[in-house]
């Protein structure tokens, strides 16, 4: 292991190389932690923490967020916690709002700053599992001598985003190690379990607020990335989850009118989706009394739209 003063040396070097960003997502993020948020790798001040009426305030205003979080919090500790490791869930600023871990590694977690109210983004702390997760929007392993500071380098930080209903990034889920002898293989083995934890949050997040909506869980290439839409009484889309958005590039932090699943694709090829929007389709034009330009204004649609998802799912007035 290298010395503190070696760690130094070798993020200044290639932090402040011209080609630092091409070199590695590490060694940019390095660059950010000195050109962009002028902090220095040999700095030993303890890490930035709000007060304890600020942190309160925080964890009221979150207070939505950590119950959902919470039993995925207490199922992954129980993953991790037995080889030495702690669970951080933190606001998108990075700042902790809950933790769990062992009352023997408590003393050194609250000495390095894996507490309550610490702000771990990269301005404070440069590179850092939070921080970085949350500066590059992904998954990310942040192992000992990777860290920015030089006094972050007895730990190792394995982190994932999580998203809130609409798409945004509402915080991040944090392991971290102190144990010297944790490994790269041991980081990648915990990282299936911290992005499983954060999507499952995620997925929690998004039923709890359509809990008076339909949900359908819509196809997907992979069977750990399921993206959930929710339906309103009408059978019309009100709300999907992030991979949802993304794949039917819809907006993230908006709320989007009603729709129909043709808006999100216009050949939909799933069997559900379309039996969904034969009966919304049915349905309008009963409501209407076969009246095509009522029932296409009733979903907020105009008419040619609707007369093409009648020809498209073979709709006639015999099917009424």
């Amino acid at each position: 292991m290298i010395t503190h003063g070696e760690h130094i040396d070798k993020v200044i070097e290639i932090a402040e190389s011209p080609k630092a960003a091409a070199l590695s997502r590490l060694a940019a993020s390095w660059s950010r932690s000195i050109s962009k948020y002028g902090l220095h790798p040999g700095e030993y001040r303890a890490p930035e923490r709000i007060n304890a009426s600020d942190l309160k305030h925080k964890q009221d205003e979150f207070f939505h967020f950590i119950k959902t979080a919470s039993p995925h919090l207490d199922k992954l500790f129980k993953l991790v916690g037995k080889p030495g490791c702690g669970v951080l869930l933190t606001d998108e600023n990075g700042i902790a709002l809950d933790r769990r871990c062992t009352n023997s590694d408590l003393k050194e977690f609250n000495s390095s700053g894996l507490c309550q109210g610490t702000i771990w983004n990269e301005s404070t702390e440069g590179t850092n599992g939070v921080g970085t997760c949350l500066a590059e929007n992904r998954h990310i392993i942040i192992h000992r001598n990777e860290h920015f500071l030089a006094r972050n380098t007895g730990i190792s930080c394995i982190d994932a985003p999580i998203y809130c209903a609409n798409g945004n990034l509402i915080g991040v889920l944090d392991v971290t190690s102190a144990r010297n002898d944790q490994n790269q293989n041991l980081n990648l083995m915990i990282s299936e379990f911290v992005s499983e934890a954060a999507y499952r949050i995620e997925l929690d997040l998004f039923r709890s607020t359509y809990s008076k909506s339909r949900i359908m869980i819509l196809p997907s290439d992979t069977d750990k990335l399921k993206s959930l839409v929710a339906f309103n009484d009408d059978d019309l889309i009100i709300g999907a989850t992030r991979t949802a958005r993304k794949k039917y590039q819809l907006p993230l932090g908006e709320k989007f009118e009603p729709c129909l699943v043709s808006e999100l694709n216009d050949e939909p090829n799933d069997d559900a989706f379309c039996n969904a929007e034969r009966k919304v389709i049915i349905q309008a034009l009963t409501r209407a009394n076969n009246n095509v330009s009522e029932a296409a204004r009733s979903l907020s649609i105009g008419r040619a739209t609707f007369y093409r998802r009648m020809k498209k799912l073979n709709i006639t007035s015999k099917n009424r």
